[in-house]
């Protein structure tokens, strides 16, 4: 039944056999980690897991086809069809659509790529006034960006001593106000960057627990392929 077991070294087939509880795989870089993963899942579902229970994480949209279709060709394409498989962003993007109302978005939010991200934030500089050579809109975005990925609101960018000493020191005191005046388009216009399919989602998540209990009991297998260069 597991024919494709024997493609795997002992350590790597008591990772795949692996069913109850959590489990960490800490192996370099070419030593076939996606591979554990990928099999681990097709064992879960000839093991009897419901696909539907099985949320799996990756870092490229790559990774995630090819899993998927090699999970197929063991248990099935209409199996590994039924996967939540995909990215950090597509995935949290899949839950914001069905919940983003709760946040006060559409569920039909735009998601704005880098260059739209950018072009606003160059609006926002000239209405303010400001000197783009200053206030260049890549190093305003990347600020915006860096405080997204630590959680970190307009409100607590602002209030943060840390962070406003650096715009200061930089020449940059008014990045706060960019960032709220930023945020606050994004929200007029229904739409969210890449950052905030991240951010918002923990949002989502921290201010609605039934959201998180749902999630929570939607999925009995979470798998993270995770690296690190």
């Amino acid at each position: 039944m597991v024919d494709f077991l024997k493609e795997l070294n002992e350590a790597q087939q008591a990772a795949v056999r692996h069913i109850d509880g959590p489990l960490m795989v800490i192996a370099g870089a070419g030593s076939g980690k996606t591979r554990v993963l990928t099999y681990r899942i097709a064992h879960l579902i000839q093991n009897g897991v419901d696909p539907f229970q099985i949320l799996a994480l990756t870092f490229t949209n790559k990774a995630a086809k090819e899993m998927k279709g090699r999970i197929g060709k063991i248990v099935g394409e209409n199996e590994a069809r039924n996967i939540w498989m995909g990215t950090f962003h597509s995935v949290f993007a899949r839950i914001l659509r069905n919940e983003a109302d709760r946040i006060n978005y559409p569920r039909n939010f735009t998601i704005y790529d880098t260059q739209d991200s950018k072009s606003l934030i160059k609006d926002i500089i000239k209405g303010m006034g400001l000197d783009d050579k200053i206030y260049k809109p890549n190093l305003v975005f990347g600020r915006i960006s860096a405080a997204k990925n630590n959680l970190i609101s307009p409100e607590g960018y602002r209030q943060n001593t840390e962070i406003i000493s650096e715009d200061n020191q930089s020449g940059r005191p008014r990045v706060s106000e960019i960032y709220a005046q930023y945020a606050l388009r994004c929200f007029k216009a229904g739409a969210m960057d890449f950052d905030d399919l991240l951010y918002k989602t923990n949002i989502l998540l921290r201010d609605f627990p039934e959201v998180l209990h749902q999630y929570q009991h939607k999925f009995r297998y979470i798998l993270v392929d995770e690296y690190q260069d």
